[in-house]
This record gives structure tokens, sequence and C-alpha cells, in this order.
């Protein structure tokens, strides 16, 4: 793709600095941590066994991978304020038009997805309101929340984090001590690990097949690199960010998950069901049926308030760019994009009205149509490092305090993991209609970029 003229975002209105260091921690680890780990994580079991372990900690390493490039790239251009601009830096203009679209898509389908979701867990408490209603309530929420300013959203999220990382740490100390034999009654469980058709009871493939399920429940660590910009330090942010994640990605997923196969037979996890809360009845804790439910509604309003405040910094930079309507670069007095905002909003709106006159048609393609973004987005983004990082070794730039490990074979290697996910997913039945219909996205954002090239060529 040929570079085209943007604007310069350095003279476009600036977003404010609101967030605080707690809050770019919180929002790191919220962006990870969803109802795909305290349900979807269910299937993913079901279809490989308690070697699913294997899964986690090979999608976990390549999320690890690609982090560590942003990062890398986040302390080598401070002035970028959305990792999405940092394909625009390595590949051009094309790369951040399509970027930048793309990503956006992949969170504003989000919005009516969490919203669709939460209304269901809370139709079940106010039965007297349709699902519809109780979303579009949501979404009122949460256009509020946004509204207000970058503090806000980082405070909700903050404290409804704070509620999902309690959580889990409480049912590593519980299913530790079950794991162990100390509250079990039957004494230790290691047993459930092999003694139900073995560790691996579907074979090497079933592991590889199951990190393209996990892969998506990993995605969104990258919205601090996003959040950072709106901190009075965001390079500072991005490098604690860096640091933690693997950690975060070990605790929080990797012995969670073990846990889990590790306190019950993986026989009896059921789709749908959170094998959190299966663990847990087994345990005898009567009160974990409410309990889930508040921590899985609390999942899915902190993964909507996300979706929305990602969908607006992301269009507000593609104005900035000229990529987008130039009127969705204005900010109020606060420093929020107001009408970036209200776009996520509209298009969330439309999303659940697709969904209530269409749930097997309309809606479902187009949550088909964001299956495989994240993978070419992430494609784009280790590309963007390669680039970037032979330029900056080229010109004798100055190595910046945060490097890419074992560059460039671990970068040239997770671009061959992506395409690995990428294959699987086009050779896997549950996923090869959401690789073509996302690689047709994909067409179609590139046919954008060239149409609007065409249109803003002088003469």
């Amino acid at each position: 793709m040929q570079p085209t003229m943007t604007a310069d975002p350095t003279t476009s209105p600036q977003l404010s600095q609101a967030l605080q260091a707690r809050h770019i921690s919180m929002i790191s680890i919220g962006g990870m941590i969803g109802a795909g780990l305290f349900v979807g994580s269910s299937a993913a079991i079901i279809a490989t066994g308690p070697a699913i372990v294997l899964s986690f900690l090979l999608a976990g390493g390549l999320i690890v991978l690609v982090m560590r490039m942003l990062a890398e790239m986040a302390v080598t251009l401070p002035g970028i304020r959305s990792f999405t601009e940092f394909t625009r830096a390595g590949l051009g203009d094309g790369a951040g038009f399509v970027v930048g679209w793309l990503y956006w898509y992949f969170w504003i389908i989000v919005v009516p997805v969490e919203a669709i979701a939460g209304a269901r867990i809370i139709n079940e408490w106010l039965p007297q309101f349709a699902q519809w209603q109780i979303g579009a309530a949501l979404m009122a929420v949460m256009t509020a929340v946004n509204l207000m300013s970058a503090r806000s959203y980082g405070e909700f999220e903050f404290w409804f984090a704070s509620i999902k990382v309690a959580a889990i740490l409480v049912f590593i100390l519980l299913g530790a001590s079950y794991v162990l034999g100390y509250s079990s009654p039957s004494g230790p469980t290691w047993a459930n690990l092999t003694g139900h058709g073995g560790f691996m009871p579907f074979g090497p493939k079933s592991v590889l097949a199951g990190v393209i399920t996990v892969f998506f429940s990993l995605t969104g660590a990258e919205i601090t690199m996003i959040a950072a910009a709106e901190s009075a330090q965001p390079s500072r942010a991005v490098a604690q960010m860096g640091n933690a994640v693997i950690g975060r990605i070990l605790i929080f997923y990797v012995v969670s998950i073990f846990l889990i196969v590790a306190a019950v037979p993986w026989t009896l996890v059921r789709s749908g069901e959170s094998p959190f809360a299966l663990v847990l009845t087994q345990m005898n804790f009567a009160w974990v049926g409410l309990a889930m439910k508040v921590i899985i509604l609390t999942a899915v309003l902190s993964c909507l308030n996300s979706a929305f405040y990602v969908c607006s910094r992301v269009m507000f930079m593609l104005a900035a760019h000229r990529d987008a309507p130039q009127a969705l670069v204005v900010l109020n007095a606060r420093g929020v994009p107001v009408r970036s905002v209200l776009l996520g909003t509209v298009a969330g709106l439309l999303g659940i009205f697709a969904q209530q006159l269409s749930p097997d048609r309309v809606f479902a393609f187009l949550v088909n149509a964001s299956g495989a973004l994240i993978v070419f987005i992430y494609m784009a983004i280790a590309l963007s490092q390669i680039r970037l990082r032979q330029r900056r070794e080229r010109t004798g730039g100055p190595a910046p305090p945060i490097l890419m490990w074992g560059f460039p074979l671990l970068s040239y290697l997770a671009i061959g993991a992506l395409l690995a996910v990428l294959a699987a997913m086009a050779l896997t039945d549950a996923h090869e209609a959401e690789f073509w219909i996302s690689l047709l996205t994909l067409g179609t954002a590139i046919g954008a970029y060239f149409l609007v090239s065409r249109l803003r060529a002088p003469g």
C-alpha cells in the first residue's frame, strides 16, 4: 500500500491525561479477564481435556510475544497514542487505515455482544423487562460513564477489574486447598489429570486445536496501549504492563484452569456453563450459583465498558489522520471524543436490534466477520515491529529501554504462529466460517482504503 497524505495528529485536539498508574494496571488485567475465562473455557476443556493447560501456555506465550513487540514500539515512539498507529509508522498509511478500521470493527461488535450477554443475566432477576430493553439500558449507562471523562472509565474499570481479580485469587486459594487434599474429603485430587482417558485424551492435535479457542480468550491486553496515551507517563505505564503481563497470564489463566482440571473430572464440564462454578459446587459452597452470576456479569460489564472506550479512541485516531470523518476528532472540555463515543452507542444499539430481529442471520454474520480479525491485526503489529526495528538499527538510533527478546527470530516465530492459527481456523469446521468471512472483511477494508485514497487524490 502506498502512503497517502494524512493529518498531523500532533496538531489535532489532545486527549486528556487523567488516568493514573493504578487505572492502567487494572485496565490491562481487566482486558484479559472476561466471560471467555469464566464461561468460554468450558468448550476448550471439553475439546481438549486436561491438556488444555498446554493450549493456554502456548496461546499465552504467543500473546506475550505480541505484547513485548508492542512495548518496544511504544517506548521507541512515545508520541503515538494508539497501538494501531504503530502499523502506520512501520508499514505506511494504508496499513494504519486498514488496521485501525479492523480493530474498531472488532470491538464495536463486542459492544452489542456484551450488552446482550449482560441483559440475559439481568433478565433472570428482572423478567418483567425484555432482554433488548435491558441491553439498551446497559448501553445508556456505559455511554454516560464514557462521556464523563477518561478518569470515570478508569475508575469503573479499576473497581470492576478488582472484583474479577479478587474472585480469581479466592478461587485459586480454595482450589489449591481442595486439590492438595486439605479441604477435600477424599484427599488430593491429582488423579483427575490422568484418570479419565489420560492427560491428553484426544491426542496432541487437540492441544493445537485448543490454542485457537484459547487465543481469543486471551486477547485484550493491548487495550493498555490505548489507555496509556491518557496517562501522565505513558512510556512508564507501557513498560510496567510489559513486565507484568507474563505473570498475569500464568496466574489468572494457566493456574486457574490447571486447578479446574485437577479438582474435578474434565468429563463433568458442560459447554456454556462455568467450570469455576462446577468446582466450587463440588466443594459444597451453596452460594456459588449467585456469586458466579454476579462475577460473570461484572466481567461482561467490564468488557462492555472497555469496548466503548477502545472504539471511541481508535475512531478518534482514525479521524485525526483523516481516515474517518473530521467531525469525530472534536473533544469536549474534559478531553473526551464525544461524537466517537456516541457513534459506538448507535452501532451497539443497531447490533442489539439486529440480534432481536434476526438472531440467526444478521447478527451471527457480524460476529463471524470479526472472528479472525485480531489475528490479522497482530500479524500487522509483528511486521511493523520488524520494520521499525530494522529501520532504527540502519540509522544507528539509540536502543530503547524495552527490546523484543531474541530479535529477529522470535518476531518471525510469532508471525509463523499467527499464520498457523489462521490455517487451523480455515481447516477446522467450528471456525471455518469465521475465517472466510473475516477474510472478506479484511478485503473490504483494503478496498475501502484504495477507494478513499482515490477520492483524496488531487484532480
